[in-house]
């Protein structure tokens, strides 16, 4: 049976072309939890934070809110974790961030990364 319809034929082109491509990009890989958490442990994060509730530190999950769809939002974080800038409490007063201690800086990523996937 013979197509009538070019613009038909050429919708389908176009929408395999589209899944070839989709297939081809990288996809990013999923934070590992264990380390994250582990480095998290280490680093004593859950004085002051936790994955679901608010303490002294927001909630992984309220930070993970509050930088959705934002690209920049591992960058940031990358660089709260690093450099100690001030962070604000609840009553008011402000604190330098502890730097994390990592081995290298794919570490400290993987921990972003896992903050900003609660």
């Amino acid at each position: 049976m013979k197509n009538t319809n070019p613009g038909q034929s050429l919708g389908w082109k176009l929408a395999a072309a589209g899944a070839a491509l989709a297939l081809a990009l990288p996809v990013a890989a999923a934070p590992d939890a264990a380390a994250a958490e582990a480095l998290a442990r280490q680093n004593n994060c859950f004085k002051c934070h936790s994955v679901a509730k608010k303490k002294d530190g927001p909630s992984f999950s309220e930070t993970a809110a509050k930088y959705k769809g934002k690209p920049d939002a591992e960058a940031r974080l990358v660089q709260h974790l690093k450099s100690g800038e001030k962070a604000k409490f609840p009553d008011g007063h402000e604190e330098e961030h502890k730097i994390i201690k990592a081995k290298d800086d794919a570490e400290v990523k993987n921990l972003v990364d896992w903050i900003l996937a609660q």
